[in-house]
């Protein structure tokens, strides 16, 4: 028995923290082509000190946003740094179609973006670009081969995402990836 609960509707923001606004700027805007929506300046109290930092938001197709703090102290920098060892499997992936993935590759390659920096990987239900942010933040943006993400093939995914999990925790490794 399923239980209907209402859900988020939309990513509103991710946030990151970033030690060169600027250069974080010029990638997601003028590389990347998300336009900069907001700059937030604040001094808030928070966890028992005041800190002042700034707050800009990139936005998204949907309205949603990418959203970076640099604070204006370095301990506060450092306080609240990224903390996560660096893994291509730390990530954000931002959904687009094939055409405004082949501009950012071309823009990236323009700005002389290259291996290992920046890669692809072809999962065969969708093609994945990965790039390195100037944060060292791992930023995916994925083109969904048309043929993988049709209302069939989501309702099978969703029937079976529960069975699938129990194999794989049951010890069972075997790909269910038919799209390779």
């Amino acid at each position: 028995m399923s239980i209907h609960v209402k859900t988020p509707s939309r990513l509103h923001h991710t946030a990151y923290v970033t030690r060169d606004l600027e250069a974080t700027r010029r990638f997601y805007e003028d590389v990347i082509g998300l336009p900069l929506v907001a700059t937030w300046c604040e001094s808030d109290e928070l966890f028992g000190a005041v800190r002042t930092y700034c707050h800009v938001f990139f936005e998204l197709g949907d309205g949603s946003a990418l959203a970076f703090f640099q604070f204006e102290k370095p301990s506060d920098q450092e306080l609240f740094g990224p903390r996560m060892p660096p893994s291509p499997f730390h990530h954000i992936a931002l959904n687009v179609d094939r055409e405004v993935q082949d501009g950012i590759e071309r823009r990236l390659r323009a700005a002389g973006y290259s291996e290992p920096k920046m890669y692809v990987l072809e999962h065969g239900y969708c093609r994945s670009l990965y790039i390195e942010d100037p944060n060292g933040m791992i930023v995916e943006f994925t083109y969904d081969d048309p043929k993988a993400v049709t209302p069939e093939a989501a309702r099978a995914r969703r029937g079976e995402a529960h069975r699938e999990l129990a194999r794989w925790l049951a010890g069972d490794r075997a790909s269910n990836n038919t799209f390779r």
